[in-house]
């Protein structure tokens, strides 16, 4: 990967646009809040390299996948299983569900009496559930060889059991890099591989729920026992919940700060506690719903729209400095998905910046001006793009 060498010339993006000067910092020097001066004929990232389109017939699959999904009122929070009979020792005969949960641990459901016409009809409608389950979890086999970002199984079971209480459908959300997975799957495009354990829900406001259980125990209800991780701070509630017994499994819940502060915040109608974030409320004000894929079924949740993702990671990524690795993760992420807006949604960057808030022009300053020391860029509308974003003065 090239940096931009001393002395190189810059063209200006903005209101005086056509003006060349002399970048002698190798930044990305910025005049006014809108506009910035951007290198010519120097690359940022190497746009090919970021990004890879599928095949027509693979993201027709994944558009059937995501159809399906819509139509799923319920997930299974284990294996589809199998439908068996079984017989007492009173020789009647009864159906069994036999199933392997999100711990891998085995169950055996009972489900009535054998000649029964209600039983029957609940038999035979499971049964339907166990094929269409089996026939999508072939089709995501076929997509995840092909490069789609799945996720594994007890993240999936963890996703499908907040889907089934309704959390994705009553507004909240999922982010973090799970979600910026199914957000390359939504563009018909892949890029470089990403790795997490954590699974992140964030909310923007109170969700349209009524009476339900606690967010911990809807994590529960998979097999997978989740705890609440103490706080650092003493007296304080856990915002986090873990997965015992030494396993990184971890589930955050989140909402928006109402400063930089990063305080802890009640979520009653989960019966929990969040973290507050800065600037989360801005990630979170557009949404669109999309499958998460896994080799063990298909989920739908409710995910931020890709072109706010990428200016969110762009500020996240200065918030978060002091942390191995997680700041160049977020800024790759941003790059990869501007790439793959600029090409299929022109214009989508410009208009959620519109909404970017107040204080946060000094954070893309500062990420601009580490993505063109790390990655190289061989298309000039990458830079209009990045012109667009509000900045401050460094």
């Amino acid at each position: 990967m090239r940096r931009l060498p001393l002395n190189s010339h810059i063209q200006c993006v903005g209101p005086q646009a056509g003006v060349s000067h002399k970048d002698e910092d190798c930044g990305i020097r910025v005049r006014s809040p809108n506009f910035a001066c951007i290198p010519q004929g120097v690359p940022l990232w190497d746009m090919a390299s970021l990004t890879t389109h599928h095949e027509r017939a693979l993201t027709l699959l994944f558009a059937e996948l995501q159809a399906a999904s819509g139509e799923q009122s319920e997930a299974f929070l284990g294996t589809p299983g199998a439908i068996t009979e079984r017989e007492n020792g009173a020789g009647v005969s009864y159906w069994v569900h036999r199933y392997s949960d999100a711990a891998n641990r085995r169950h055996e459901t009972y489900l009535g009496k054998v000649g029964d016409s209600e039983v029957t009809a609940k038999v035979a409608a499971l049964r339907e559930r166990i094929d269409v389950a089996n026939a999508t979890i072939n089709r995501v086999r076929i997509l995840a060889r092909s490069g789609f970002a799945t996720v594994d199984r007890k993240a999936f079971y963890t996703l499908a059991s907040l889907h089934n209480h309704g959390l994705f459908r009553a507004g909240a959300m999922l982010i973090g890099s799970h979600a910026y997975g199914a957000i390359l799957n939504a563009l018909g495009v892949k890029a470089v591989a990403y790795s997490t354990e954590d699974v992140d829900i964030a909310r923007r406001e109170a969700l349209a729920l009524s009476e339900m259980p606690a967010f911990l125990e809807m994590l529960r209800e998979t097999g997978i026992e989740f705890f609440e991780v103490p706080s650092l701070d003493r007296g304080k509630p856990g915002t986090s919940f873990l997965e015992r017994g030494g396993a990184r499994l971890r589930v955050d819940l989140l909402v928006p700060s109402k400063d930089d502060d990063y305080p802890t915040v009640p979520v009653p109608e989960l019966k929990a506690y969040a973290k507050g974030l800065p600037h989360l409320g801005y990630l979170l004000g557009a949404s669109q719903e999309i499958p998460v894929l896994s080799t063990h079924g298909v989920v739908l949740v409710r995910l931020p729209v890709p072109e706010r993702y990428a200016i969110h990671k762009l500020i996240v990524s200065q918030l978060r400095t002091n942390t191995s690795g997680k700041s160049e993760k977020d800024l790759l992420q941003a790059a990869t998905l501007f790439e793959a807006l600029a090409e299929r949604f022109p214009g989508a960057i410009e208009d959620a910046a519109a909404s970017i808030p107040k204080g946060a022009g000094r954070h893309i300053s500062r990420a601009l001006r580490m993505l063109q020391k790390q990655f190289p860029q061989t298309d000039s509308s990458a830079w209009e793009v990045l012109g667009s974003l509000p900045q401050m003065p460094s």
